[in-house]
């Protein structure tokens, strides 16, 4: 079977399965060069729900976690649309150049936590407004998954303005978005994903199942050079909240201590009392070849019923 291609057209909405889980979700993240300050941003669509899945947050050394989390926004009006509104949030994305370019506004309430765990119960915190007028430019090749899932991720620099609270900031920093559709069950198994650029310039993209099924997928790629990732390896260090002070990470053989620099957890119910916690961290990657890098990670942790 021929690897499935990667276009355009791939980059707008798709028809939607009958699965109530069917779900299409776009995610946006981005930090500055230095790791100081980092975000992320996911839309997530379930047309067989009738509703997005909203997270959006700010983190970075020194400030509380401020972020958004609502389960309940309206679908957009327009299918081809990724405008959301609902009480308290305002929210586009648009891709102005498939596979090239695309824009994020924001405008919300979101809530500031000193102690990040606090999202897993019950988001009490100090209200506070959250803005992001961002764009992501492709800053490598667009990573195709292979053909059991309906994914591609891309590489990008991020540059643009935050508002939070009565502080703007200016961003020219690096991130990557991704985009996938299908059913998604975040209850039937935990995984790990990562994406950061080396100290080097080089870019490593790399997700793995928790616990380990066999299955790796991701990247290498470095001017203009991409390789599929063939292994990765996790292991989590211990935490009663899930929020691991580090992370081991081994892809095709290089292993990494990841140190995770701010977390911005989100925690997940299903229909049938399902939990899981979904914790997502700006982080450092220390190379056992000496390299640094900075970016994002993510556990999927399933809980007991």
């Amino acid at each position: 079977m021929a690897e499935p291609t990667l276009s355009p057209e791939d980059e707008h909405a798709h028809e939607p399965g009958p699965e109530p889980l069917w779900n299409e979700s776009w995610y946006l993240d981005f930090l500055t060069p230095d790791g100081s300050l980092g975000g992320y941003v996911r839309v997530g669509l379930y047309p067989n729900l009738g509703t997005v899945w909203y997270w959006a947050c700010l983190v970075g050394a020194g400030r509380p976690l401020v972020t958004v989390i609502d389960h309940t926004v309206p679908m957009p009006r327009d299918r081809r649309s990724l405008e959301l509104r609902t009480d308290g949030l305002w929210a586009d994305h648009h891709v102005g150049t498939p596979l090239e370019h695309m824009t994020l506004g924001l405008e919300a309430f979101g809530v500031a936590l000193d102690d990040p765990a606090e999202a897993y119960r019950g988001l009490r915190g100090v209200r506070t407004p959250l803005g992001f007028d961002l764009e992501w430019e492709t800053d490598g090749l667009p990573y195709r998954y292979p053909a059991v899932l309906d994914r591609y991720e891309v590489p990008c620099t991020v540059h643009g303005t935050i508002q939070v609270g009565d502080e703007t900031i200016e961003l020219d920093g690096i991130g990557q978005r991704d985009h996938s559709w299908g059913v998604r069950d975040w209850w039937a198994v935990g995984w790990c994903w990562s994406a950061w650029r080396r100290g080097d310039g080089g870019r490593v993209h790399a997700v793995t199942t928790i616990p380990p099924l066999g299955f790796a997928v991701g990247y290498r790629q470095r001017a203009g050079d991409l390789t599929p990732v063939e292994a990765v390896e996790v292991e989590p260090a211990d935490h009663p909240e899930g929020l691991a002070p580090s992370v081991r990470l081994v892809v095709d053989g290089l292993g990494y201590d990841v140190e995770p620099l701010a977390w911005a957890p989100v925690p997940l119910v299903g229909p049938e009392g399902q939990s899981t916690r979904f914790p997502r961290a700006l982080c450092r990657f220390r190379g056992d070849d000496g390299d640094v890098g900075l970016g994002w990670l993510e556990l999927n942790e399933q809980q007991p019923v």
